[in-house]
């Protein structure tokens, strides 16, 4: 299929849009480069305006107006493009229409997204249509779920060449992150929330920790859960609770499941936080653990659901500075056992900047030119992950060029 561009960037004006937008100016210039792309969004003056944000040069990108729910307009743009990146969320209540039109087209797609919920409906309602069309359909590009999908691809890669196969029982821990929350992932989180409250079968859906796998796979082994404090030998460290976890171990069970299970039927697999050995190690744990419960409550109750959105929690649009984002930070550990003597491998990955924004918007970046430049025209569509589809070569571009390390630490 002959198209103009390679990437469209959908939402260019959303917060992390406009990160993701200078990354691709820095990274490929206006045109004319490895990547050719433009910026799409439902208002021409507020796209004028993020492209004039970026500087001198970027006058030459061009703009693509459509919104959400203009199936018109959301064709055309997908007749333009080879891939769409999107940025528009909540995805549940304004990213259905351009995923169905993707998948009708044959229009790879990428975005951000840590909406389980959708992207079972997703993949329930357009899994066929996108493999016939050959679509490429890639949720979760961003700090949910990279660091944990391909750092646990990394890992495995690792354990295969000192164990001689896979951990079947691999562990990861947030060791330190420093970012902010913008408002658009705050409206993401409480639509889950407020969709659960509704509706008992979803509820049940979200608790099972094979939501995303196909449908002969969704029923596997117990997982673990960190609910409460409690510490963890290998890391050394007790844990809190993570507030990605439900949405990232659902991603890595779909990466197992849909890769024919390389990491075995039986992988086990969870996350949490460190917060130290100490006993005030144990103290901090039990605080974010009672903090984390205290905000879902307050989220679920129409009055303190209000109050939340009107005093506490940044709206939409709002995020964390660029000098917050330069200075943020994350580190991850994966830990795993293998071989005869059951030897400890532990494995990190590291990003240079906040994670759900400065990094994030460079993940997706990578992530949306891997997908145009990188992946062989002829691979199968359908609904895949990180790890499944982009693999190696992804994995190499957030090294070289979004800021991320994937190391081996120790074993």
């Amino acid at each position: 299929m002959s198209t103009q561009f390679d990437v469209v960037v959908f939402g260019a004006t959303s917060f992390v849009g406009q990160i993701l937008c200078r990354h691709l100016f820095t990274r490929h210039g206006a045109s004319g480069g490895e990547l050719s792309w433009a910026m799409a969004g439902r208002s021409r003056s507020k796209l004028e305006r993020v492209r004039g944000d970026l500087g001198a040069g970027a006058a030459n990108i061009p703009l693509i107006l459509a919104n959400a729910d203009d199936e018109t307009a959301l064709s055309t743009l997908c007749a333009q493009t080879r891939v769409v990146i999107s940025t528009v969320g909540p995805y549940a209540l304004f990213g259905s229409e351009l995923v169905r039109i993707c998948a009708e087209t044959g229009t790879d797609y990428c975005d951000l997204t840590g909406e389980v919920q959708w992207i079972r409906r997703m993949i329930d309602a357009h899994e066929d249509t996108a493999q016939k069309s050959g679509a490429r359909i890639v949720h979760c590009c961003g700090f949910d779920s990279v660091p944990s999908d391909l750092g646990l691809h990394f890992f495995q890669t690792e354990a295969r060449k000192r164990f001689g196969a896979p951990s079947s029982r691999v562990k990861m821990r947030v060791k330190a992150a420093k970012g902010g929350f913008s408002g658009g992932t705050v409206a993401s989180l409480l639509n889950v929330v407020q969709e659960a409250r509704k509706d008992p079968v979803l509820r049940k859906q979200l608790a099972n920790p094979h939501l995303l796998c196909p449908p002969d796979a969704r029923k596997g082994v117990r997982q673990p859960n960190v609910t409460f404090a409690e510490y963890d030998p290998d890391a050394r460290s007790w844990l809190a609770p993570f507030v990605m976890a439900a949405i990232n171990t659902r991603v890595v069970h779909r990466s197992n499941a849909i890769a024919g299970f390389p990491y075995g039927q039986d992988f086990v697999y969870d996350e949490a936080m460190m917060t130290g050995i100490s006993s005030k190690g144990r103290l901090t744990a039990m605080s974010v653990a009672l903090g984390m419960a205290g905000f879902m409550t307050a989220s679920i109750i129409p009055p303190t659901r209000w109050l939340l959105q009107r005093f506490v929690v940044p709206k939409p649009g709002e995020g964390p500075s660029p000098a917050e984002q330069a200075s943020g930070f994350f580190d991850v550990r994966f830990f795993g056992r293998g071989g005869a003597g059951d030897e400890l491998l532990m494995t990190k990955v590291t990003g240079d900047r906040d994670p759900g924004y400065g990094s994030t918007g460079k993940m997706l970046g990578e992530a949306g030119a891997c997908l145009a430049l990188d992946i062989p025209k002829d691979a199968k569509g359908g609904f895949w992950t990180p790890s499944t589809l982009l693999g190696d070569a992804f994995l190499q571009r957030l090294q070289a060029h979004a800021g991320l390390r994937f190391e081996v630490v120790g074993q």
